[in-house]
């Protein structure tokens, strides 16, 4: 399973994860309102959850319940991120 940015995330973006991730499968768009991982290019090494000074990164099979949806934002953000700007919004209203 991949890692997946949670809640703490949102508005509040720090880029560490990203600068330690050894397969660059971290992204973002410049209005995007959190970091977003790839499922399918996440080798699941665990360099950018220990790196994220806001523990908003998980594994998919360990989420809290309450952020259970951010691993579908996350899969859907790299197939259609009109989609999961969307879904984000409708999780934690701007």
């Amino acid at each position: 399973m991949a890692y997946v940015i949670a809640e703490p995330c949102v508005d509040r973006m720090e880029q560490t994860c990203v600068t330690v991730c050894p397969v660059d499968c971290i992204g973002s768009e410049p209005d995007d309102r959190k970091f977003y991982i790839d499922p399918d290019d996440c080798i699941d090494c665990g360099a950018c959850e220990s790196e994220c000074p806001r523990q908003a990164i998980f594994p998919a099979e360990s989420l809290p319940p309450e952020w259970a949806h951010f691993a579908r934002v996350d899969a859907t953000w790299h197939r259609d991120r009109s989609a999961a700007r969307t879904m984000l919004d409708r999780l934690v209203p701007a």
